[in-house]
């Protein structure tokens, strides 16, 4: 089974020449995609449009298009995205980031090799200017058990390096109507309802970070939709009250915590930085 769908959101913040060498990057990968699904996340600026159309023009039966209205935030968006991929196996991709040529290929024959997966990802590789200078790498647990004793508490897998089979997302209810945090709260639940899942050892995305990173994670927005998810995962069973209350202390540090204090825990705890 080689056969899959590319599926991204692009929103009005999104840069031109960074939407481009994502696209580009999906486009060379080792094993390409037979779709690509694009939501347009409300009214884009028309630079935006223009690489989105010059890349529809050269390739009109890869590319499909689905503008929205207004700006719906990114777990609605990717379920009507998501609607639209024709294949099983749908391959997640963030309009600023770089996919390395050889991820979709090894994540295919991760589903090749384990017929009851339903959810795979990477490790990343972050950097903030220049893509040839790695920062730190965000590393997930590879095999299911440890993915579901780190679920407990966060996310255990990067979202924009996951390939996942699109019954079963649409099976554990989709992305939702979360603005923050709503991968967690989706792979929560997949996991949970019996989905087996994996992550490659290795990272094949490079993440593109910056301050603005930092500033989102400490947002009242941010704080209150990874405690909501938390509660909602504690009132499921899906972990314990310990965990409720590492996310809820954690979270409410988090949103008074200056910003330098953050990258230092963030690298000391949550990342591998590079030498």
């Amino acid at each position: 089974m080689n056969e899959y769908s590319v599926l991204m959101s692009v929103y009005k913040n999104d840069k031109p020449e960074w939407l481009t060498l994502a696209i580009e990057s999906m486009l060379q990968q080792t094993i390409r995609c037979n779709q690509f699904v694009i939501v347009l996340d409300g009214p884009i600026s028309k630079e935006l449009h223009g690489v989105i159309d010059y890349y529809c023009k050269k390739d009109p039966d890869l590319f499909e298009v689905i503008p929205l209205s207004n700006n719906v935030g990114l777990g609605r968006a990717l379920d009507v995205g998501l609607e639209k991929c024709r294949n099983e196996l749908v391959a997640r991709m963030d309009a600023d980031d770089i996919s390395l040529p050889q991820r979709c290929e090894k994540l295919l024959q991760l589903f090749n090799d384990n017929q009851n997966l339903s959810l795979a990802g990477t490790n990343i590789d972050e950097f903030y200017n220049d893509p040839q200078k790695i920062v730190s790498s965000r590393i997930v647990p590879s095999d299911y058990d440890a993915i579901k004793k780190f679920m407990r508490r966060r996310s255990a897998f990067n979202h924009p390096t996951v390939m996942f089979k699109k019954s079963e997302v649409i099976r554990c209810g989709g992305y939702g109507s979360l603005r923050r945090k709503q991968d967690y709260d989706l792979f929560s639940r997949m996991i949970n309802m019996n989905c087996y899942a994996l992550n490659i050892p290795e990272s094949l995305l490079l993440f593109r970070s910056s301050e603005d990173n930092f500033k989102r994670r400490k947002s009242k927005e941010y704080v209150r939709s990874y405690i909501k998810v938390q509660k909602l995962n504690y009132h499921r069973k899906y972990c314990f009250f310990l965990d409720l209350a590492v996310v809820v202390v954690g979270q409410t540090l988090l949103r008074i915590m200056p910003i330098k204090i953050i990258k230092f825990l963030s690298g000391m705890l949550l990342r591998k930085r590079v030498q």
